[in-house]
């Protein structure tokens, strides 16, 4: 039986919602001195200006419409880095973090100069209730980090990231 219009509006929606609630990213490994690194970022703006723990996360951000999730993993990580990925990113795992959103991670064997990110902006009325609006770079700070050192800093939902890297990369 077919679908009425109305099914199929609230199927195109819920289509758009899901969108909008999915993210997706990379999270970029290199070996220094046979021991495993992973770059992370630490997001720009007043609300992560003072954190450290916790902070941390792979360059992720929202599928645009039509977009797959490799497509936006891709291009979120050029938006933040200003880098380029040139392996071929093979799927890490998902997560579902505590606000509901799903991020779908990717992961590469790559190499970035971490103090030479040149992240895209956004921008926010800051102060709250100000009128002022202002502008933030989307990612204030990426790092390389040991998985000990990223296990301690990193968004505690995305921890599942590094243990699913640990696994795929077991010989």
């Amino acid at each position: 039986m077919p679908l009425s219009r109305k099914a199929n509006n609230r199927s195109a929606a819920a289509g758009k919602a899901r969108e909008r609630r999915s993210s997706a990213g990379i999270l970029l490994f290199r070996y220094r001195r046979a021991e495993l690194q992973v770059l992370l970022v630490k997001p720009g703006g007043p609300y992560w200006r003072s954190k450290d723990a916790g902070a941390w996360m792979i360059p992720k951000g929202a599928l645009e419409p039509g977009e797959s999730a490799i497509e936006a993993a891709i291009r979120e990580f050029e938006e933040e880095t200003g880098g380029t990925i040139h392996a071929v990113p093979f799927p890490l795992a998902s997560v579902r973090q505590a606000g509901g959103k799903l991020v779908e991670a990717f992961a590469a064997e790559g190499d970035l100069d971490a103090d030479a990110i040149d992240s895209t902006s956004f921008e926010m009325e800051w102060p709250p209730r100000s009128g002022k609006i202002r502008s933030f770079p989307e990612v204030e700070q990426a790092r390389w980090m040991t998985l000990e050192e990223a296990r301690a800093l990193m968004l505690p939902s995305q921890l599942p990231f590094l243990d699913a890297l640990e696994a795929k990369l077991e010989p």
